[in-house]
């Protein structure tokens, strides 16, 4: 998990996340990090399109970002 996120802050590259939300709802984002410190993280969120921060015990996985592949005709 650190690993993809210390990638996304020092490659400026998305990653996806599954979150569990303060109202405990599961959330999927995009993120791109911007800080990291010992107990949260600050990172752009592509679905509130603002930074936010995020409590590294309430993520449930990180995943390097899926890119959909395009068929050539």
């Amino acid at each position: 998990m650190n690993v993809l996120l210390e990638k996304s802050l020092m490659e400026n590259v998305p990653v996806e996340m599954i979150y569990l939300a303060a109202n405990n709802q599961i959330t999927h984002r995009r993120i791109i990090v911007k800080e990291i410190h010992d107990h949260y993280f600050k990172a752009f969120c592509f679905l509130r399109n603002a930074d936010r921060l995020f409590k590294k015990e309430n993520i449930l996985s990180v995943m390097p970002e899926r890119r959909t592949l395009l068929k050539s005709s």
